[in-house]
């Protein structure tokens, strides 16, 4: 079922000047109501005006300006909808008998009525593929060559339809909308028979390829796919799923897509926004340092032109926050006060791998993987390797050590900073506990943000 942030927004905005606009609806269920006209942008649906129909079911919106070209909605109730394509001519009529897209009719502009007869067509392709899908279950195998040849010739004619439309429709708006869901799919008939034999090399193959020509059928630099339901789908999974999911690999890819769009404001705006809230977003580890990189790029450098000050504020304090603990960074030295008054220095240990642990006794969160860690991570592994610097966040020596004595945490290097002048939760992000990063004998952090899981698994590759 769809879903709709159906937003309430009296107002044209980017308006384009011109021929002006004149859309007449003519709705026989829609007798004395009142409709929308409604833009979707960027995954919502934003209403650009309203009228009230006549006894016969007929309104007009009319404005001295056009609108974006892009996809557009008749809008009654939740229940009672249909979008069109709203190319260059907005002069135009729309008849439905229902508020089905089937059932419309168009007269004038010639773009949004190819578009309905686009879409009947495809309608009809898909009943086909769908027909000769099921009636190969119970095919022989003489009739299933058949109907795989049949299956294979459905692509071709939706291929000759785009051909067609790109010939009666050239530059048009609806030109590029047919054909930008789709992404080519590799032959794999043209890839060396060592390839096609070997799983593992065809499936690297189709990754790459499927990189490779993801936008061949949709052109984002175009501003009128704003005006869609699927720019923002479509850049999600390019991020998520198609760019391979480690900080060095999608870095290149974001910032290339970014300045190819620079030129082109909105969608500048919304590139730069959306990788910057994904990468903080991300469940990737080490996709922090993608957001420090686009925030100095494009916020801290004055470039975000529509980031308020407020906006702003939030950026540069994760920026401080992030930038001194990211991973493949040298951790920050610290030398903190101990437990029993000593002090101890991060870089002087002398293990394989150092796990930086911050905590506070409060957290709920703390209470269980604290003890976790400790049992399940720190005990099978401090014989070969393994060291803990655990900073107790607080400023409560008695519950410090009444929580050390509860769990018989004692054999760690326990170390707190009474007085916060080391900066540690800085430096290392204390914002949240409990925070941990995972230190080589270089100390360089190699992971962050695991769970004792995580890290049990790690020290079972790395210290076995």
């Amino acid at each position: 079922m769809l879903k709709y942030i159906f937003c309430v927004v009296f107002w044209i905005p980017f308006a384009v000047f011109g021929q002006g606009l004149k859309i007449e609806v003519e709705l026989k269920q829609a007798v004395d109501k009142k409709i929308f006209l409604a833009s979707h942008y960027l995954g919502n649906i934003y209403v650009k005006d309203t009228v009230l129909t006549d006894g016969k079911g007929v309104g007009i919106f009319e404005s001295d300006s056009l609108l974006p070209q892009g996809l557009y909605k008749i809008y009654l109730d939740q229940n009672h909808h249909f979008d069109f394509l709203l190319g260059a001519d907005q002069q135009l009529l729309l008849k439905n008998e229902t508020f089905n897209s089937e059932t419309m009719e168009v007269e004038g502009a010639e773009e949004t009525a190819a578009f309905g007869a686009y879409t009947s067509f495809l309608r009809d392709l898909q009943t086909k593929k769908s027909e000769l899908n099921d009636r190969m279950q119970s095919a022989s195998t003489e009739e299933k060559e058949k109907l795989r040849k049949e299956l294979l010739q459905l692509t071709p004619q939706l291929h000759r339809y785009w051909d067609r439309l790109s010939e009666e429709f050239p530059d048009s708006f609806l030109s590029k909308f047919v054909k930008a869901g789709s992404v080519p799919a590799l032959d794999i008939s043209t890839l060396p028979e060592e390839v096609q034999n070997n799983d593992s090399l065809l499936l690297n193959a189709r990754f790459y390829y499927q990189q490779a020509h993801f936008w061949d059928y949709f052109d984002y630099t175009d501003e009128r796919f704003l005006y869609t339901p699927f720019f923002k789908s479509k850049l999600e999974t390019w991020f998520t799923k198609v760019l391979y999911q480690h900080y060095d690999s999608v870095r290149s890819h974001v910032f290339g897509f970014i300045e190819e769009v620079r030129p082109h404001k909105r969608i500048f705006q919304f590139a730069v926004s959306f990788f910057l809230n994904s990468s903080i977003n991300s469940n990737i580890m080490g996709m922090d340092a993608l957001f420090v990189d686009l925030a100095r790029k494009y916020y801290l450098s004055g470039e975000a032109f529509w980031a308020t000050e407020e906006s702003l504020e939030k950026v540069r304090e994760n920026v401080l926050f992030f930038e001194n603990n990211l991973v493949g960074q040298t951790a920050p030295d610290l030398t903190l006060e101990g437990f029993d008054g000593e002090y101890h220095n991060l870089h002087a240990i002398n293990a394989r791998f150092t796990l930086v642990l911050i905590y506070e006794p409060d957290c709920s969160h703390c209470k269980v993987f604290v003890p976790g860690l400790h049992a399940e991570v720190y005990e099978p592994f401090k014989g070969k390797g393994l060291e803990v610097y655990a900073i107790y966040s607080m400023d409560n020596k008695e519950e410090w050590g009444n929580f050390l004595t509860e769990h018989n945490l004692f054999d760690w290097i326990n170390v707190w900073d009474e007085h916060h002048v080391s900066r540690f939760k800085v430096k290392y992000d204390g914002r949240k506990t409990p925070g941990l990063y995972v230190l080589d004998k270089d100390k360089k952090i190699v992971a962050k943000k695991m769970t004792v899981e995580q890290l049990k698994d790690f020290m079972e590759i790395n210290l076995n």
